[in-house]
This record gives structure tokens, sequence and C-alpha cells, in this order.
């Protein structure tokens, strides 16, 4: 990818209580519903436009771009899908850009970029990141997720402009409780 410096697509989020903050902190980091997720399931995509680069064994679609997978969905504004043709097309690689959102049924991520790496089943997404379930939310620089231990990573970044100081910062909701 080099100077094209696009990362690409994934998510998942921690746990949405400060108890499982806690428990990251001292277990090496919070677990993702995403644990389990089928990345051998087919990938289904749509999108406004697509080119075909066989001789390089890739496809870039363009424009309101759509992934699915198992129960995992995807929208970006541009996805580069990097692939093996050696008799049968197999997907090795998703590279997402512009407005990247991830969905499971119980989470969704954000992020300028995301990079999910099917062969070693990891998702990345970088840059401004958010992740939210129900009410809670983390943000920060970096998300990396590994889907087959279900360890989700969040890392600050440099301090930029209108932003937290290169720290993780988090919101979570906590159960109501009647009178004290």
């Amino acid at each position: 990818m080099g100077s094209l410096r696009t990362f690409a697509v994934a998510f998942a989020l921690t746990s949405a209580t400060a108890g499982g903050v806690a428990l990251a902190q001292t277990q090496g980091g919070p677990v993702s519903a995403l644990k389990g997720h089928n990345s051998n399931a087919p990938i289904d995509v749509a999108s406004d436009r697509i080119e075909v680069q066989d001789r390089a064994d890739r496809a870039i679609f363009a424009g309101n771009v759509k992934v699915r997978q198992a129960e995992l969905t995807l929208d970006t504004q541009r996805l580069t899908v990097a692939y093996t043709s050696t008799g049968n097309l197999q997907i090795d690689r998703l590279d997402a850009s512009g407005g990247v959102v991830v969905r499971s049924p119980s989470e969704t991520a954000r992020g300028n970029f995301g990079v999910y790496d099917l062969n070693r089943r990891i998702i990345t997404l970088i840059g401004a990141v958010q992740l939210e379930r129900g009410e809670s939310r983390i943000s920060g620089a970096r998300l990396t997720i590994d889907l087959d231990s279900g360890r989700a990573v969040v890392d600050g970044g440099p301090a930029g402009v209108g932003e937290s100081g290169g720290r993780v910062t988090g919101r979570f909701t906590v159960p109501q409780r009647r009178g004290s």
C-alpha cells in the first residue's frame, strides 16, 4: 500500500462497564463481541463503481460501498479488495477509507481508515476511532481486534487539533440504582 497509506476496515467494542476497563488494564485488553466471527463466510460487496485490476490481483470499489460478511457490515466510500487468483478467487484483505463504519449486532465502530486482514483474522481501524455499545463509547486513534482471541486494543495517538491529548477516552453507562 505504501504511498496510499490506506489502512482499512474493522472494529469491535470493549466492555460496556467501567469494571470492564479495569479488567482490560489488568489482563491485556477488553474482549470484543466479534470473537468467533466467521471470517470464512462469503463476502458481499455493493458500490456505485468497481475497477478490477486483474494483473495486480485487486478490485477497487468506490462510492457508497456496502460490505457484509455474516453479521458483520462495513460502510465506506472506497474499498480495495486484495485477492489471490490461483484457480479459485480468494480474498486476502480489505482496505477501506473514507468514513469507515463497521457494525456487529451489538457494536458499532467508526474510523477514517480500516483494514481487515482475512488471513491473520485481524481488523484494524485508524484515525478518530469511536467504539460504541449501547450508550457507552470509547475514543482513540487506533483499534485492533484479533478475531481468534476476541482481544480488542484501543491506543491513543499523537495529540492533534481538537483531540484529547493523544489519550484513549471513554464514557460508560452504569446500572441505575434505586435510592441510596
